[in-house]
């Protein structure tokens, strides 16, 4: 009769633990009920990146609530732009941005997808946006700007 290995017993267990815990610190999805209005969050969020566009906010500002993925995007567009400004000897307008509409849809119970209509005096843009309520806040995790 064959004994049991005791170190295969201790390596599933081993890993068993270590599946719960990657589990645990897994980026947790959060309700839309246990998250601030989407509406709110949506005109601030928007508000912010449209700012480091124009050059007169840093985009470390909104780092919190924008992806990995959407945050090097903002932030080489900002340096994009900021090097066209530059280059034409143009200063970063300080510029007011007035939100002409949201529309919010929610495809899943922790997911909000979002179209703006923003404009300044001089320019018009749509931007669209992927909220996801992630480990209790909502997090940008796509982002189109026009």
């Amino acid at each position: 009769m064959s004994q049991p290995n005791p170190r295969s017993h201790a390596t599933r267990k081993s890993l068993a633990v270590s599946a719960q815990s990657e589990e645990f610190f897994r980026r947790q999805k959060t309700s839309a009920n246990d998250l601030p209005s989407p509406e709110t969050f949506t005109l601030n969020v928007v508000r912010g990146i449209l700012e480091v566009l124009a050059g007169s906010r840093e985009v470390e500002q909104l780092s919190r609530w924008l992806s990995e993925e959407v945050y090097r995007t903002v932030a080489v567009r900002a340096n994009l732009a900021a090097r066209a400004r530059s280059a034409r000897g143009v200063v970063g307008p300080r510029t007011t941005h007035l939100i002409r509409s949201v529309h919010l849809f929610s495809p899943a119970d922790h997911v909000v997808e979002a179209t703006v209509t923003a404009s300044t005096r001089v320019r018009t843009r749509a931007i669209a946006l992927r909220l996801e309520g992630l480990d209790g806040r909502w997090r940008v995790t796509s982002l189109g700007v026009l």
